[in-house]
């Protein structure tokens, strides 16, 4: 079974220019620029009656689009970094789905992730990356931003066991509505302030 998780795609201006964040740094394995993307929920290796569960109900969702931009790089693993990747801007309603998404899976039964979500881009994974190459790579390449983007969707993706890092295929999108259009009143009206 394929290891499952729900994400939001970068488009391919953004992910190009992160591709020129590549190399310059020793013992980093740089994600291909068509598996860069934006976890929101890592759901793991589930049977298909799970699966099927998982898009039924997230398939319920009904929210708006909205706005981000990647901004900064940084590194996971403060004295023995393990990967690189890039920000991304603050969005409430990012926050909001993905919140939604987490409920979805608790109640389906799924463990809660122990995690705090932290929306970010993996750019590379380290191996024995010594802690002064990764500091100077992200010293000068700390301005770095896109402009904003609108996400009008999110995905349900698979990869294959692997050490990381891709191949992803999408498995299921799931549209977010545009504010004003029918959906977004018809939204409104089920649901008033």
């Amino acid at each position: 079974m394929p290891r499952l998780f729900i994400a939001l795609e970068v488009p391919r201006n953004a992910a190009m220019s992160l591709s020129l964040l590549r190399g310059g740094l020793p013992g980093a394995r740089w994600i291909d620029v068509e598996n860069f993307h934006i976890t929101l929920r890592f759901i793991g290796d589930v049977d298909g009656r799970t699966a099927d569960e998982v898009v039924d109900r997230i398939d319920r969702i009904d929210r708006p689009e909205f706005q981000i931009s990647l901004n900064g790089i940084g590194s996971f693993g403060s004295k023995k970094p393990h990967s690189v990747y890039a920000g991304v801007s603050p969005a409430p309603e990012m926050y909001a789905l993905q919140a939604e998404i987490e409920r979805i899976c608790q109640r389906i039964g799924l463990p809660a992730d122990q995690r705090k979500f932290m929306p970010h881009v993996t750019l590379a994974r380290l191996r024995n990356a010594r802690l002064e190459d990764v500091v100077q790579y992200l010293s000068g390449r700390g301005n770095f931003q896109t402009t904003d983007f609108t996400v009008n969707r999110f995905v349900l993706m698979s990869s294959r066991e692997s050490v990381g890092g891709g191949p992803y295929i999408t498995e299921e999108v799931f549209p977010l509505y545009e504010p004003g259009s029918a959906a977004s009143i018809a939204a409104m009206a089920e649901h008033p302030a």
